[in-house]
C-alpha cells in the first residue's frame, strides 16, 4: 500500500525526515518496504530553465532549422539549433540544458552538446509535450514577457515533489490501509491529535432527485448508505487531485471517479458512484440473483454469477458486484448528469468468496474482505459529496439514505494490568498504559480490582482479546524499550521418547549426506491432479474458499509436490534427481451421509523420497546407470536400519494403485508403515514427466509409534569366525525370495546370521516356469568355532527343507 507523505501531512502535524519516519512506521507495525520520490511531472523538470531568445537566424544548411542565441542567466549565451516554426527574438522560453533527460512516450533521452548540420547546439528549446506540461507540439512553448530569466522550470511551474512510502501491510491491519489510518497510528505514537477532513452539510430535504434503497440480504449487507447529486459536470480533476492519485500509482479518470478513489485512499472506506439515469425504477435493491446470470463488469468481461454473489441491482437487472467491481452499464460517462453515491458495509466473508470465485482483486474487495470500519461509511459518503459540491461539479439533490437495522456494537475486552505486564515482560506503570490506551482511542468503560473493561474502536476489527490489546500497547511503547532480563527462568521439558524433532533431524542429515536434496512443498495443491471420481472421493479434503484453483485441495499424499519439483527441474535440463520431504498429508475420514459434511479429519506426518534419472553423471571411466526400484529401496532400508527397525519382521505385499504402478507395501494390522515402488504412468504424465520416477512414502507418525516399543540392545562382536556357504536352487517361479529366506532361518536357527541373494537366472537351459536363485548363507556360532561336521549337518538340513518345497540343487 502506498502513502504520500505530502498527503499524510494533511491529517497530522509532523515534519521529520523520511528515514526516521520509516523506522517509526516499522516499529509500530507498519513495515516500510520501500521509499521513492515522486514528481507531478516525470523527472521533476530537472535541468530545465527559463531563457530569452536574443538572436535568431536561418540555419545555413537547412531550410526548416534556425540557429538561436539564448540567455539562460549564466552570463554566457547558448547556441541552440531549433526546428520550431514559431521561434523568434524576444521570446521567453523553456530550455533543456546539456545533460537534461527528456521523457517521452517511447522512453527517455539525454540532451547532448552536438553539431546539427554543421552548427553547434548546446541545448533544446522545448514545446509543451516535450516537458510534460501539455500535449501541443505545434511549436515551442512561449512564456509571458514578464517571466524572469534563468529560474528553474520546476519552480516556475510549481512542480509538486513528494515522497511515497510503500507499506507492507499485514492482513490484520486493514485499519491502516489509508492515509487517515496511518496518521492515526502516528498520532498514537507521538501522543498528539490527528484530524479528519472538514465536511459540509450535504443533505437536501427537497429530494428533487432521490433513489430509494431496499436491502433484501441483511447478513451480507448490514449497512447501506447513499446520497444523490444532480447538475453533474464530468471533466478532468484539478491538478492537486490528479497529483495525489498519481503519487500512489493511480491513473486519473474523471472528476467523479477520481473523488471516490481519493476518498477511498483518504479514509480507507470504498465508495461507488452510479449514473443516476441508469438506475431503472429509481430504486437500488441489494440482493443475490439467479445462478448463471450474465453480468458484464467494468473491464468488459462477461461473467456468470453464482447465487451467492451479492449484487447491487435496479428494478430490472444487476448493476454492480457488491464490494468488488462495478458494471459497465451503470458506470460514469461523459454524458452523466445525475449520480448516486454508495457507501456501504458488506460482510467480509461474502465479499471474499465472490472475489475469489471470479478471480477479482480490487481496492474495494481488498478492504471489505478484511473488515472495513462500519462507522467510517457516513464520513466517507459525506466527504465525497462535499468535495463534489465544493469543487463545483454538482449539487446535492437528496437526503442521505442510511439502512442500518441492527447496530453492530464495538468489541469489548477485559484487561488486567498484571496479566499485561506478564505478557510484556516488563513492569510498565499504569499511567503509561492508560496514556497509550487513550492514544489508541480505546475507551475505559469500567475499572474494578485493577482490571479494566475496554471498548475497542470499530476500525480495529482485529482486536478481540486481551493479548491483542497488549500487542497494541507494546508496539506503541516500543519493542526496543523492553530490556532483555539478566536472568531467564525456564522449565525443563522432558520430551516424550522417541523425540520427533531429533529423529527428523537425524534422518534429514543422513539423507542429505547420501546425496538427497530436501524440498518443502505447499500443503495446498491443484484439483487438476484429480479426476471427478477422485474429487467425489470421501478421502479428499477440498477447500470451499481456496485462494486460487491451483490451491484448492489439501494434499492426500506428498507425491504431488515432489513431482512438481521434478517437473520444474527437468524443464531446466536437470534430469538426475534425488529428493526427500518431511511433511503432512490430509484426509477426510468420514462424511455424513446425504450431506457430504465432513465429520472427522485426519493428518499424518510422512517422509517421502523421490529418485529419477541416472545414478551417476556422464564420465569417461563409468557407464551411465539408470536408477531403479532397488536403488531407492536401499536408501529406504538405510532409514529404517538407522532407526533400529527391521523390515523383515513386518508383513509386506506386492501392491498397485492409482499412484504406484508396482510397489511393495509394508503394513501391520494397525496401519501401513511404508510403500515403495515405481510411480504409475498416469500420474507422472499429468506433470509432463517422461522418465521413470521411483517413490517411497513412509508413515512417520506410525514409525514413531513403533519406536516406542522398540528396545535396542547391545550384542558384542563375536570372537569366532563367520562361515559362508552358497547354494544354487532351481525352483518354481511362484516361490519368492522371502519364502526361501524364512525357510533358511527356521531350519538353521541361531547359527544363521544372514542370507543374501546374489544371482537370479531364467531362460536358456532352464525349463519353463522355473527360475534359478543363487543364495549365500553366513553361519556363526557365538560360543565356539564351527567345525566342518557341524556345518555339513546344517547345510544338509537346509537342503532337505528346500527339497520339501520342490527345489532342486544345481
Amino acid at each position: 500500500m502506498k502513502i504520500s507523505y505530502n498527503w499524510l501531512k494533511n491529517y497530522i502535524d509532523i515534519d521529520i525526515d523520511i528515514d526516521n519516519l520509516s523506522k517509526i512506521l516499522t516499529q509500530i507495525g507498519l513495515e516500510v518496504g520501500s521509499v521513492e520520490d515522486f514528481n507531478s511531472i516525470e523527472g521533476g523538470l530537472e535541468g530545465f530553465v527559463t531563457g530569452n531568445v536574443v538572436d535568431c537566424a536561418k540555419h545555413p544548411n537547412a531550410d526548416k532549422l534556425s540557429v538561436t542565441k539564448v540567455d539562460v542567466g549564466t552570463g554566457e549565451l547558448l547556441s541552440i539549433v531549433c526546428g520550431a516554426p514559431n521561434v523568434a527574438v524576444g521570446q521567453k522560453v523553456i530550455v533543456a540544458t546539456v545533460g537534461t533527460t527528456l521523457y517521452t512516450k517511447d522512453g527517455s533521452f539525454v540532451i547532448k552538446k552536438a553539431k546539427l548540420r554543421g552548427e553547434l547546439s548546446e541545448g533544446m528549446i522545448c514545446a509543451e509535450d516535450e516537458i510534460g506540461i501539455g500535449s501541443s507540439h505545434a511549436g515551442i512553448m512561449v512564456l509571458p514577457e514578464t517571466t524572469p530569466i534563468g529560474i528553474k522550470a520546476s519552480e516556475y511551474f510549481e512542480i509538486e515533489k513528494d515522497t511515497v512510502i510503500e507499506i507492507d501491510l499485514t492482513p490484520n491491519r486493514i485499519d491502516a490501509a489509508s492515509h487517515i489510518g496511518v496518521a492515526r497510528d502516528l498520532a498514537a505514537y507521538f501522543n498528539k491529535n490527528y484530524s479528519l477532513p472538514d465536511i459540509d452539510n450535504v443533505e437536501n430535504k427537497t429530494n428533487r432527485f432521490k433513489i430509494d434503497v431496499e436491502v433484501k440480504n441483511i447478513e451480507a449487507c448490514p449497512r447501506y448508505m447513499g446520497i444523490c447529486l444532480d447538475n453533474i459536470k464530468i471533466t478532468d480533476s484539478p491538478d492537486w487531485l490528479k497529483n495525489r492519485l498519481k503519487a500512489i500509482g493511480l491513473n486519473p479518470i474523471n472528476n467523479i471517479v477520481d473523488i471516490t478513489n481519493f476518498v477511498l485512499h483518504e479514509t480507507g472506506h470504498p465508495l461507488h458512484a452510479f449514473d443516476g439515469d441508469k438506475i431503472t425504477g429509481q430504486k437500488i435493491i441489494v440482493q443475490t440473483v439467479a445462478k448463471d446470470t450474465s453480468f458484464k463488469t467494468l473491464d468488459e468481461v462477461e461473467r456468470k454469477l453464482t447465487d451467492n454473489d451479492l449484487m447491487i441491482c435496479n428494478t430490472q437487472k444487476p448493476m454492480c458486484i457488491a464490494g468488488v467491481f462495478g458494471g459497465v452499464e451503470s458506470g460514469i460517462t461523459q454524458n452523466t448528469n445525475k449520480i448516486f453515491i454508495e457507501s456501504a458495509y458488506f460482510n467480509p466473508v461474502w465479499v471474499r468468496k465472490t472475489a475469489k470465485n471470479h478471480g477479482l482483486s480490487t481496492d474495494s474487495s481488498f478492504r471489505f474482505e478484511r473488515g472495513a470500519d462500519i462507522n467510517m461509511a457516513p464520513i466517507a459518503l459525506k466527504r465525497a459529496a462535499s468535495l463534489i459540491v465544493q469543487l463545483g461539479y454538482g449539487k446535492i439533490s437528496s437526503e442521505i439514505t442510511d439502512f442500518y437495522p441492527a447496530v453492530i456494537e464495538p468489541n469489548r475486552v477485559n484487561f488486567s494490568f498484571n496479566r499485561a505486564r506478564r505478557l510484556i515482560g516488563k513492569n510498565i506503570d499504569e499511567e503509561t498504559i492508560r496514556t497509550i490506551l487513550h492514544s489508541l482511542e480505546i475507551k475505559i468503560l469500567e475499572e474494578k480490582n485493577n482490571e479494566l473493561l475496554l471498548e475497542i474502536p470499530s476500525y480495529r476489527v482485529d482486536v478481540t482479546r486481551e493479548a491483542d490489546v497488549v500487542e497494541d500497547i507494546l508496539r506503541i511503547y516500543g519493542y526496543n524499550n523492553i530490556e532483555i532480563p539478566e536472568k531467564i527462568s525456564i522449565s525443563i521439558n522432558n520430551a516424550s521418547k522417541p523425540d520427533n524433532e531429533t529423529l527428523t533431524g537425524m534422518i534429514s542429515d543422513m539423507l542429505a549426506a547420501q546425496g538427497f536434496n530436501e524440498i518443502m512443498c505447499n500443503s495446498f495443491i491443484s484439483d487438476k491432479y484429480f479426476d471427478s471420481k477422485d474429487i467425489n472421493n470421501n478421502k479428499l479434503v477440498i477447500l470451499h474458499n481456496p485462494l486460487s484453483k491451483d490451491l484448492s485441495v489439501m494434499r492426500p499424499s506428498l507425491v504431488y509436490g515432489g513431482l512438481e519439483s521434478i517437473e520444474y527441474n527437468i524443464n531446466r535440463k536437470n534430469n538426475d534427481l534425488m529428493f526427500f520431504e518431511f511433511g503432512r498429508s490430509y484426509h477426510a475420514d468420514e462424511k455424513i451421509a446425504n450431506t457430504g459434511e465432513i465429520k472427522k479429519y485426519r493428518e499424518n506426518k510422512q517422509l517421502a523420497l523421490w529418485i529419477t534419472g541416472s545414478k551417476n553423471s556422464l564420465s569417461w571411466n563409468k557407464k551411465i546407470e539408470k536408477t531403479d526400484f532397488f536403488y531407492l529401496k536401499t536408501y529406504v532400508l538405510n532409514v529404517f536400519r538407522k532407526l533400529g527397525i527391521d523390515l523383515d519382521n513386518i508383513e509386506h505385499e506386492i501392491h498397485s494403485d492409482n499412484i504406484f504402478n508396482l510397489s511393495i507395501r509394508y503394513k501391520t494390522p494397525q496401519a501401513t508403515l511404508l510403500q515403495v515402488g515405481i510411480l504409475a504412468k498416469d500420474i507422472i504424465h499429468r506433470f509432463d514427466i517422461d522418465q521413470e520416477v521411483y517413490y517411497a512414502e513412509i508413515n512417520w507418525d506410525y514409525t514413531l509409534e513403533l519406536l516406542k516399543n522398540n528396545k535396542l540392545s547391545y550384542t558384542p562382536v563375536s570372537k569366532f569366525p563367520v562361515v559362508k556357504r552358497d547354494l544354487a536352487l532351481l525352483i518354481d517361479k511362484q516361490i519368492t525370495y522371502k519364502q526361501l529366506k524364512d525357510i533358511a532361518f527356521s531350519s538353521i536357527g541361531k547359527y544363521l546370521k544372514q542370507v543374501n541373494l546374489f544371482d537370479v537366472y531364467e531362460g536358456k537351459n532352464i525349463e519353463q516356469g522355473k527360475i534359478s536363485y543363487a543364495l549365500s548363507f553366513s553361519l556363526e556360532d557365538s560360543e565356539k568355532t564351527m567345525t566342518d561336521i557341524q556345518i555339513e549337518k546344517i547345510m544338509k538340513r537346509l537342503i532337505s527343507a528346500y527339497e520339501d518345497i520342490g527345489a532342486k540343487i544345481r
